[in-house]
């Protein structure tokens, strides 16, 4: 089994280490205290943004719903995210070609760019304040990946109907001034502030009736009519259905051997000059597996991230983090030698990934009654707002076939 945090164990200090830029002037979600136990329609677990994300949709379809969190929602994985807000996958389309065929691979990676776009336009549609901002994406060549590989992803991307641009060295440097061989320059992501994202979305919930429940979930029940979750009081919640949205933390009874936990590391720079900054302000991220990633805020700082490793103790990975950040300021010495490298915040966080790439969402297999959505990589936001949506739809009865390319149990890929 690979590595995972103990669900039992593990607290909102163990998800993520380090000061982070986001939520700062904000106030948290007010929640409400268990004093008897009660009856929901969907309880989700987790308050952080595949949790918020959930509950906005479900009480908006007229849902009652009940988010249990012991600790603040949105301070434990969604607090470490750099929430670059990207269709594009950890792996390329090439790569999930080769495991599952040309067809599925472009129906999944259309469907990560849905995922966006309906990200966008709720976040319009609700008024959210939380520097949302629509961006272009850079995917860097690196060494080991160079002009013909962007080339040959470039043309699947035609062929699936996916947008972007390939750009020589010459026209990436004229056009941004990144001196690297190639780049793919693709519209249609985003950047924001998770943890505003996260509780504007909550705020919308509970104004819609859900319920916001100052609890810890120790136990569940899965029986025909229901569950029962067990908290770590005397009182009980008892759904027709439960999602688990627990971030990096994975309970003992979700098996997914495709899944394994790991660390990034991050850095926000102090406010860079105008000058400074790359001018389209787009989300760069390298051709590499282990790939570095770099966005603008909107209050001009530049923040990097990547140096990802298998550590999984918390104390471990933040004593890496000296060591990390040099390395960090390094990397953004190559990559935009015209930032101001000084560093005002850094940051380690714990991330799940499998893989595929793509993310663990569905029924836990034995527990019908039980979502659950995890294994996220890089496309933490983008794959959250998908499982929103997915399990909404397995919460009302609705499943679609393409659901199966994110089920749980499922095998590993075919190399």
């Amino acid at each position: 089994m690979p590595p995972m945090l103990d669900s039992d164990h593990t607290a909102q200090d163990d998800l993520h280490g380090g000061r982070t830029p986001w939520g700062r002037s904000a106030r948290p979600p007010r929640k409400e205290r268990l004093t008897q136990s009660f009856k929901a329609d969907v309880a989700i677990v987790g308050g952080g943004i595949t949790g918020s994300l959930a509950a906005q949709h479900l009480a908006a379809r007229g849902v009652d719903v009940a988010v249990i969190d012991k600790e603040q929602p949105g301070l434990g994985s969604t607090a470490a995210s750099t929430a670059m807000l990207q269709w594009e996958i950890d792996r390329t389309l090439g790569e999930l070609t080769q495991f599952y065929g040309f067809d599925q691979a472009a129906s999944l990676y259309r469907h990560s760019i849905a995922a966006v776009q309906g990200l966008c336009n709720l976040v319009g549609t609700l008024g959210l304040s939380c520097a949302f901002r629509p961006r272009s994406t850079l995917y860097i060549s690196t060494g080991s990946a160079g002009p013909e590989m962007l080339r040959q992803e470039h043309l699947l991307r035609e062929r699936a109907g996916l947008p972007g641009t390939l750009l020589d060295h010459a026209d990436l440097l004229s056009r941004t001034g990144i001196d690297r061989a190639a780049a793919i320059a693709s519209p249609c992501s985003a950047d924001a502030d998770p943890v505003l994202l996260s509780w504007g979305l909550l705020a919308d919930a509970t104004t819609r009736g859900a319920r916001l429940i100052d609890a810890m979930a120790i136990a569940y029940h899965d029986a025909p009519g229901a569950v029962t979750v067990e908290t770590d009081g005397p009182f009980v919640i008892e759904a027709r259905q439960v999602i688990l949205a627990t971030g990096y933390v994975m309970p003992d009874f979700v098996h997914a051997e495709i899944h394994r936990t790991s660390s990034s590391w991050a850095i926000a720079t102090v406010r860079q000059e105008p000058q400074n900054l790359w001018p389209g302000g787009e989300l760069i991220w390298e051709a590499s597996e282990n790939y570095h990633y770099a966005r603008t805020t909107p209050d001009g700082r530049i923040i990097i991230g990547g140096g990802d490793d298998d550590t999984v103790d918390p104390a471990l990975r933040d004593a890496k983090m000296p060591r990390k950040t040099a390395h960090l300021v390094e990397t953004l010495a190559g990559l935009w030698p015209a930032a101001n490298r000084d560093v005002d915040l850094a940051w380690s966080g714990a991330f799940g990934q499998t893989e595929d790439g793509l993310p663990l969402i569905g029924a836990v297999a034995g527990m019908p009654r039980i979502l659950a959505a995890y294994g996220y990589g890089g496309n933490g936001i983008t794959f959250s707002f998908m499982a929103s949506r997915i399990l909404a739809e397995l919460c009302a009865g609705n499943r679609q076939d393409w659901f199966d390319a994110f089920a749980i149990e499922r095998p590993a890929p075919r190399k």
